[in-house]
């Protein structure tokens, strides 16, 4: 079964670019209440139960359809936010390195242009759900966004990088004015966790863990 992941970091610790109190109701309220929904939907499951949550939602298609798509938002929930806590840091204003900065620099022409686009996709994206930074099954770095709890993972690509765009994410602080969180959002990206996890897409290994790839 699953469990609510503790963060790396004080509540008020991405102050003032997240409030303490969007980060206390966002991981003690909306993330807590995916990981309840998701292990009761898998409650009379318990060959689903064993499965990592990247795993179960890599093989949706092997999913029961009358819990499917139950499956794809719960379980898309717990995912998502496991991965977006991990990607924070209190330490502000960091940038790539090493082969994730070169990467980036091939694909997107810089840093400052891949944050122009991946800003851009986020503030057009319409509704709920993120904004992503993934490597598909050829290697290459796609930057898309997504609706609801959907995950490049139905496509079999390896997410390295996520922007939540669900109100909840923002609203308490910046209201409607999601284009100022989007912008104030790249002082706390936990850039370290961020490459680690493009190494390890470069070879198509997803950790066995019940937290997050």
């Amino acid at each position: 079964m699953y469990s609510l992941p503790e963060l790396l970091f004080a509540y008020d610790a991405l102050e003032p670019v997240i409030d303490k109190e969007t980060m206390e109701v966002h991981h003690k309220g909306h993330h807590k209440t995916y990981v309840e929904k998701i292990n009761t939907i898998l409650s009379k499951y318990s060959d689903l139960q064993k499965l990592p949550i990247e795993e179960l939602l890599s093989r949706l298609d092997d999913v029961p359809a009358v819990i499917r798509n139950d499956v794809r938002n719960q379980g898309g929930g717990h995912y998502t936010h496991s991965l977006f806590w991990r990607t924070l840091s209190p330490r502000k204003g960091l940038s790539p390195t090493g082969e994730l900065a070169n990467r980036i620099d091939a694909t997107f022409g810089g840093f400052s242009q891949f944050k122009e686009r991946f800003s851009e996709i986020a503030i057009k994206h319409f509704g709920s759900g993120y904004a992503w930074l993934s490597v598909n099954p050829e290697g290459e770095l796609i930057a898309e966004s997504l609706p609801n709890q959907d995950t490049p993972l139905l496509k079999n690509c390896h997410p390295v990088f996520l922007l939540d765009l669900w109100e909840h994410a923002y609203y308490l602080k910046y209201r409607n004015r999601r284009a100022e969180f989007v912008k104030a959002f790249w002082e706390v990206v936990n850039w370290a966790e961020v490459s680690e996890r493009f190494n390890k897409a470069k070879v198509n290994h997803f950790p066995r863990q019940s937290g997050v790839a």
